[in-house]
């Protein structure tokens, strides 16, 4: 089977909370990262096409980073985001992680 994503993506587990626009908070592991998106480990998703804010603490970062995205898919266990625009310190800190961590 031919790999589809565009972007390289390493393995993390760093604790989240994924807000929905309703408010809804979804607490989870994001257990992989790359700058297109990440994977959630969780016994809650959102609905698909949802969109949400992933907040968490990549490293490099001072503060808890605010990462926006829309839900793309789930499965029994997690679910996967595709990141929004993001901003120059998150893009920055999440090249960071992959680089580290390759």
């Amino acid at each position: 089977m031919q790999e589809k994503r565009v972007h390289p993506r390493v393995t993390v587990e760093i604790p989240v909370v994924c807000e929905t626009q309703a408010g809804e908070r979804i607490s989870g592991v994001m257990r992989d990262i790359s700058l297109g998106g990440i994977f959630v480990e969780s016994t809650t998703a959102p609905p698909f096409g949802a969109a949400v804010t992933v907040i968490g603490a990549l490293p490099g970062l001072g503060d808890q980073a605010k990462l926006p995205g829309v839900v793309r898919w789930g499965k029994p266990g997690g679910f996967g985001v595709q990141f929004g625009l993001l901003g120059a310190r998150e893009t920055h800190a999440i090249t960071k992680l992959l680089r580290s961590q390759t």
